[in-house]
Parts: C-alpha cells; structure tokens; sequence
C-alpha cells in the first residue's frame, strides 16, 4: 500500500486519463521498485532503467505475481500492450511520482513485447511426445 501522497496523485492523474485503474498504477510503481533491484543486483552502482529495461522487469514481476493469470489481471487494469505501460510511466513521470531523462521517450515502450506471447507462451507445456488420445466406441 502506498502513502497518501501517492494515491491522492493517482487519483488525479485518472481525473485527466481514465484508461487505467488504480491498481495498474501501484502495479507499475512495484514492478519499477522490483526492476531498479534486479538492475542494481547486475551493477553496484545505481543508474536510472531504460524503456526496455523496465519492460522486462514488469513481465518478469508481472509473471511473477499472477502466473498464467497476469495478461488477464493487466488487462483488467487497462494494460493491454506495452505501449499501455508507456502511457502510466510517462502519466507518472509527468506527476513527479517516477523520474526520466531527457533520453526517455514513449516510443520506447512502442512494439515492447506481445502480451499473448509473453503471458501465455511460458504456460504452455512443451512436450516433445506426442499424445494419443483413445477412441471411444460409442455405437457397439
């Protein structure tokens, strides 16, 4: 849970762009807390993420989270593709609640990673045998 600081901008920023709930944004907030951790394990000193950094740390918390359920918990937030991420990062950069250089733009949220692939694919046996699947006489 967040302090009211947080949630009183959150609330405004969807007075102004209802796409995504209140839970995308706490989301984002988490998986970018969640993702500086995974950067700074790589790295001693701590550095601001990229775009694509910070989408591959929200798949990864995302996964993490809700398992085969995360594209469905996402998009239940708003949070249908990753240019969708780009939009609540960016609403809270524009808020003072995340930081950004003069590099950071939209665009590199644009064409991030396919949900279907990504939400899905990682849940589906891989299994090199193949299956018989017994007929059944119904008729004798």
């Amino acid at each position: 849970m967040r302090d009211e600081q947080f949630i009183t901008t959150v609330e405004k920023i969807i007075t102004r762009d209802s796409r995504f709930s209140e839970e995308a944004y706490e989301f984002i907030s988490n998986a970018v807390i969640y993702t500086t951790r995974q950067v700074e394990g790589e790295e001693d000193s701590k550095r601001h993420i990229s775009g694509q950094e910070l989408l591959e740390g929200i798949k990864d918390f995302a996964i993490s989270q809700f398992g085969p359920m995360a594209k469905d918990v996402l998009e239940s937030w708003g949070v249908c593709d990753s240019l969708s991420i780009g939009y609540i990062v960016f609403n809270m950069v524009d808020h003072q609640l995340l930081g950004s250089t003069k590099d950071d733009s939209i665009d590199d949220f644009k064409n991030g990673f396919d949900f279907q692939t990504t939400f899905t694919s990682s849940f589906i046996p891989k299994s090199k045998k193949k299956i018989e699947v017994p007929t059944i006489d119904i008729e004798g």
